[in-house]
């Protein structure tokens, strides 16, 4: 089964195997990432009648934490950036979250192992 992380009592996975693991988990991040973009892309561009470009823009700034670049006019606009805002430190939590598994999981399973040993 090689979607699975090692258990307690099985040896530490090989570096070809862990590296391909944090590929895996970095892919998953990234489209959590494009996708949550796009829902934000879209949303601005609908609901406040912004620009693609700006709609980007603004979406990119809310994913990242930075906060909104243009005002918005629309009651629409506001209730979208607002849920976005919310939805979008979610996403950034577990984005991070998912690409630390890995080299967490490894460090704890390293430190089990050399616990066994003595």
């Amino acid at each position: 089964m090689p979607h699975r992380l090692e258990r307690r009592r099985e040896p530490l996975a090989s570096r070809r195997v862990f590296i391909r693991r944090i590929l895996r988990y970095t892919g998953f991040s990234l489209a959590l990432t494009i996708v949550s973009l796009g829902i934000g892309i879209i949303g601005y561009h609908v609901t406040a009648g912004f620009s693609w470009l700006d709609s980007l823009l603004n979406a990119a700034m809310i994913l990242g934490g930075m906060g909104p670049i243009n005002v918005i006019d629309t009651t629409a606009g506001k209730w979208f950036a607002s849920f976005y805002a919310l939805f979008s430190g979610m996403v950034l939590l577990v984005a991070v979250g998912v690409l630390i598994v890995p080299v967490f999981h490894r460090f704890l399973h390293r430190f089990n192992l050399d616990l066994d040993d003595q």
